[in-house]
Order: structure tokens, then sequence, then C-alpha cells
């Protein structure tokens, strides 16, 4: 399952956007160690194709979030070493609290700054010990002496105080880093919490500049509503000056950022929404439902969720010629609805 790591500094309200997403409430006894929840990706297609078919188990797509320890402002080196247990997440969702006179802009440049710390922190040691070990006479000298050679490069960047979230990796670099998991590698959302809906759009300007994906929400206010009777969140919301929900943006901004697309399995059984890496093929969409089916897979039968829900039903589709037959190289697109065809 997709994780996503929730980070920031002490105070900035992540917490409080945890239990917004998941529905779970923050356990004071896990402040230090951190907290895992699922949150259910809004997917219009989805409850369409739920519609059709009427299965009798439905499965929407999850995404796994992980509050985090907060970070201190004053401690960089703590700070580094506390993000070692967001290194397994996919993204970051850096949540700042704009309330108390926070400086937001000043916030995300001390965040990338101890991204890029806590890398250099492993890339580092590291390269320290193949500096010794490719010294020492032993079979696999001239590998470890590439390895080593794979990571100065990269070690000088991040002592530069740069992210290597543009840095194009080699081959070798790539699997020099693999067991890193280098967070300044991951894809990062800015949300900016803020107290009302009233928000400097200038700020939001000035981080959308280093290249960086924002989303503003009233987070607290939001699960205030979420916290009421439905018949009273509407007239709340008014009242607040609320706009739309932003649960559903804050969703859909998280999704986007993780660069995943959406495939499904439709029938009378289950309706179920993958999550797939975009660019992936269709032996590896095939794998990620299950291992039987990369390993006898014979073809992939492929619809477009779009022209299914436009022209009825599957017969529908194949009448229009819309229907393809593609082998395991095939680049699955975001809505394919997909038929694994294999044997074992």
């Amino acid at each position: 399952r997709m994780k996503i790591g929730l980070v920031g500094y002490q105070g900035g309200g992540k917490s409080t956007l945890f239990e917004l997403l998941t529905g779970v409430t923050p356990d004071p006894a896990k402040v230090q160690s951190g907290q895992v929840g699922v949150a259910t990706l809004p997917d219009e297609r989805f409850g369409k194709l739920v519609e059709m078919y009427q299965p009798k188990k439905i499965t929407p797509a999850k995404i796994e979030l992980f509050d985090t320890p907060g970070l201190s402002r004053s401690d960089a080196v703590n700070s580094a070493q506390r993000l070692g247990v967001i290194r397994e997440a996919h993204a970051l969702v850096q949540v700042i609290g704009t309330f108390a006179g926070i400086d937001a802009v000043q916030e995300v440049s001390a965040f990338q700054d101890d991204l890029v710390l806590a890398d250099l922190q492993v890339v580092s040691n590291r390269v320290e010990k193949l500096k010794v070990d490719a010294k020492k006479p032993r079979p696999d000298r001239d590998e470890l002496q590439a390895e080593l050679d794979a990571l100065l490069p990269i070690e000088s960047l991040l002592n530069e105080g740069q992210s290597l979230l543009e840095t194009e990796f080699s081959e070798v670099q790539e699997k020099a880093c693999k067991s890193f998991s280098l967070l300044t590698k991951k894809q990062l959302l800015v949300v900016l919490n803020s107290a009302d809906s009233d928000f400097d759009r200038s700020v939001v300007e000035k981080i959308e500049q280093l290249d960086l994906h924002v989303v503003v929400a009233p987070v607290g206010l939001e699960l205030e509503v979420q916290d009421l009777p439905e018949d009273e969140r509407a007239e709340f919301a008014v009242e607040m000056g609320l706009g739309d929900p932003c649960k559903e943006v804050l969703l859909k901004a998280i999704f986007k950022v993780t660069d995943q697309i959406n495939f499904y399995t439709c029938d009378e059984k289950e309706v179920h929404a993958w999550l797939l890496k975009r660019g992936s093929s269709a032996l590896e969409a095939a794998g990620s439902i299950h291992t039987d089916l990369a390993r006898g897979f014979i073809r992939a039968e492929v619809v477009a969720v779009d022209d299914l829900l436009r022209l009825g039903s599957e017969r529908e589709v194949k009448a229009a010629n819309l229907h393809h037959v593609e082998g395991k190289e095939y680049l699955v697109q975001d809505g394919d609805e997909i038929v694994i065809r294999f044997n074992v």
C-alpha cells in the first residue's frame, strides 16, 4: 500500500490533519514513535463503476498515512535523525501552521535543509566505510570502489545543501542509493494549515517558485465541521466562511504528488481500484494484483473506464471496437479497466 509521511515542526497541526484524513484520533502515547492510519482516495469513476456493476464487494484505493514525531526547529541534528522513520514513505506532506506569526517560506526552507542533512548523514556514513574497505585486499574491492565513485558526487551535492529531487542518477548510483531511500528524492506536498479560509496568496506563490506543490487548508475548522451532525455541517461551513470541503482536495493533491495512476478490475463479484506508478507495464499491474498473474501472464484485455461509463456496458465497448488486447510491455493508462489472462 502507498505510504505517505506527514512531517513538520511541532505545533503545525500535523496530527489534526492526520485525524481529518484518516478519522483516527491521535494517541498521545505515540507522540515519540508516530502513528499510522488509512485514508480512502476520492474517485468519481470508482463510484460510477460500483453503480454499474452492483458488486458484492467494493475495494476503493487507499493510502497509508504516517503521522511522524514533530521536528524541533532548534535542533537540526535531532530532526535529521527523527526523519529516518519516514524513509519507507513514497512521498512526504509537510504541514505548516500559518497562525502565531510563523514564516511559512522559512519553514519550507528549514525543512529542506533538514532533509538534506538527513540524507548527508546516511550517504557520508557509507562513503567513510567504503573508503576504508576499498583499500583492503578483498575479492569485491572493485565493486566497492565503483560504489564509492558513484556516491562521492552525491555526497558532494548534499554537502553543498542541494536536494537530489532533480538530479539524474546513473544506474550505478541508483543501485548504490537504493537502500538509503533518500528523503530529498521524494516528492513533497506543502499543506499550509491556516486559521481560517482567508490566506495571503503571495506566500503560496513564493513556495510554488521553489517547484513545490502547495495546498491551503483550515484543517482545524474542517475537523470541527466533520465532527458535527451531518445536517449542521453546511450551515457551520457557511458561518465560518469555508469553501468546498478540503479533505477531498487534500487527498487528491496527495494522490497527484505521488505520481500514481488508478486502474480497475471489475465484475459482479468485486469492483477494485488499484494504485500503480505512472509508466508501469501490464506485467507490473498484474503483479500488483497477485504474483501468480504476473508469473503466468498471457495477455491483458483493456478498456478505458471513460468509454465503459459513456457506452454503458462492456458489450457496447466491444461493439464500438474500443476494447484492445495488450502484451506484457503495454504501459497502463490512468483509468484503464484490465482483465489479466494468465496460466500457471
